[in-house]
């Protein structure tokens, strides 16, 4: 489920911590939280820091993917910082984007949260997930990130119970490629129209 005012995240604090403690009661397994970005751009680093560690207290045993809305970061430094932030607040993942920011996913901001996740299960021992999410529209990108993935965390962050791709329009993609690798041709656009 999201919570905490998806997907501007704006909402006051005690009613976002309200929304996840809701989610978590209907039964949600995972809570999708969404940071204050002005936190970040402001270099906020111990408010951002208390506000998703009330967040984490919060999901209670529920898993907790934490969005930085990294479009709205401004700087691959702050990326970083955000990203190494979530995880010692105790973000089981960290997440690209909402998806709704004029620049969502990207491999070079993947890059660099993914070797903050190196960084930190280096120092702790923890693993923490990772989901590129918005902009990611074809198959070939599924690829560059699956690669990405190996390459910098190893074969364990290929996993679902570590790496997801936020993709909905990629779901159509794919279906277009089996159908083309089954058929030989791509299907009429009235049958799996492109997304």
């Amino acid at each position: 489920s999201v919570a905490t005012g998806f997907p501007a995240g704006l909402m006051p604090l005690d009613l976002r911590l309200a929304e996840i403690r809701h989610a978590v009661d209907q039964g949600a397994d995972e809570i999708d939280i969404v940071i204050t970005r002005a936190h970040v751009l402001r270099a906020e680093w111990t408010a951002l820091y208390d506000e998703i560690r009330a967040m984490r207290d919060a999901c209670g045993p529920v898993r907790m993917k934490t969005i930085l809305a990294t479009g709205d970061l401004k700087s691959l430094e702050n990326v970083a910082r955000a990203s190494h932030v979530a995880m010692q607040a105790g973000a089981d993942w960290i997440k690209t984007s909402t998806g709704k920011e004029g620049v969502n996913a990207t491999l070079p901001v993947s890059l660099v949260m993914c070797r903050a996740i190196r960084d930190y299960r280096t120092l702790t021992g923890h693993r923490v997930g990772f989901k590129p999410a918005g902009g990611l529209r074809t198959a070939r990108d599924a690829i560059d990130w699956q690669v990405l993935m190996a390459e910098e965390l190893g074969r364990d962050w290929l996993s679902p119970d570590l790496f997801r791709i936020g993709a909905s329009s990629l779901l159509g993609d794919i279906e277009r490629q089996i159908s083309h690798h089954v058929t030989g041709r791509y299907a009429a656009g009235h049958r799996q129209a492109i997304a």
